[in-house]
C-alpha cells in the first residue's frame, strides 16, 4: 500500500490529460448545445450520445505511454499501474458526466439511470479497448488505433446493427427497455475485457 501510494503523484504526471481533457470539452460543448433551442432540445438524447462518445474518444488515450518499453521492467506489476490510471480517471469522468447532465434542460433530460448506463459502458469500452492494444500488441500509444476504432464501431452499429438488438433508441420507442438490458451486457464485457487485458503483456517469442 505505502508503494501504491507513493506511485499515484509518478502516474499522474505521465496521464495524458490534455487528450482526456480536450475531448471532454469537446463533449460538454455538444451536450450545451441542448440549450440553443427547442430544436436542439428535441435532439438531446442524440447531443448527449455524441457526448458520450467524444469523452470516450477521450478516455481511449488514458493508457498512452511513451516510455511503455522502458518500465516494463520497473517491480510494480503493470495491472497495479494500469489500476492507478484507472482510478485516477473515475473522479473526473464522474465529474464531467455531472456537468454533462446538468447542462441539458431538465425537461428534455432522458432516463438518469438509463443514459448513465450507456455512458459507463461507452467509457469502460474505450479503456478496456486501450487495455487490450496494451496487452497484445507492442504499441505505446494505444489511443489513436483505440479511438479511431471507436469512432467506427459507432457509426457501423449506427447504420447497420440489427433492429431487434437496437442500442441507440429514443426513449419514447417501446425498445427502451429491452436496449438497456443490453447496454448492461456491453457494460459486463467491457469490465471483463479490461480486466482480462490488464495483465502482463504477451510476450512475443524470440526465434532461433
Amino acid at each position: 500500500m505505502p508503494v501504491t501510494r507513493q506511485l499515484v503523484l509518478p502516474v499522474h504526471r505521465t496521464v495524458p490529460w490534455g487528450a482526456v481533457g480536450a475531448a471532454g470539452a469537446a463533449g460538454l460543448l455538444l451536450a450545451a448545445l441542448t440549450r440553443t433551442g427547442e430544436t436542439a432540445e428535441r435532439l438531446s438524447l442524440y447531443l448527449l450520445r455524441a457526448a458520450i462518445l467524444a469523452f470516450a474518444v477521450g478516455l481511449a488515450f488514458l493508457l498512452d505511454d511513451p516510455a511503455r518499453h522502458t518500465t516494463a521492467a520497473v517491480p510494480t506489476p503493470r495491472p497495479v499501474r494500469v489500476a492507478l490510471r484507472v482510478a485516477l480517471a473515475v473522479p473526473a469522468a464522474a465529474a464531467w458526466w455531472t456537468v454533462a447532465l446538468l447542462l441539458v434542460p431538465q425537461g428534455a433530460r432522458p432516463p438518469v439511470g438509463d443514459i448513465t448506463l450507456e455512458a459507463g459502458a461507452a467509457f469502460v469500452l474505450a479503456v478496456a479497448g486501450a487495455a487490450a492494444a496494451v496487452r497484445f500488441s507492442e504499441v505505446a500509444r494505444p489511443g489513436p488505433p483505440v479511438s479511431g476504432g471507436l469512432l467506427a464501431t459507432a457509426l457501423l452499429a449506427l447504420l447497420f446493427w440489427p433492429g431487434r438488438w437496437a442500442l441507440f433508441v429514443p426513449v419514447e420507442d417501446e425498445r427502451w427497455a429491452a436496449a438497456h438490458d443490453r447496454w448492461a451486457v456491453v457494460l459486463a464485457g467491457a469490465v471483463v475485457l479490461g480486466a482480462v487485458s490488464a495483465v502482463e503483456p504477451v510476450r512475443r517469442r524470440i526465434r532461433f
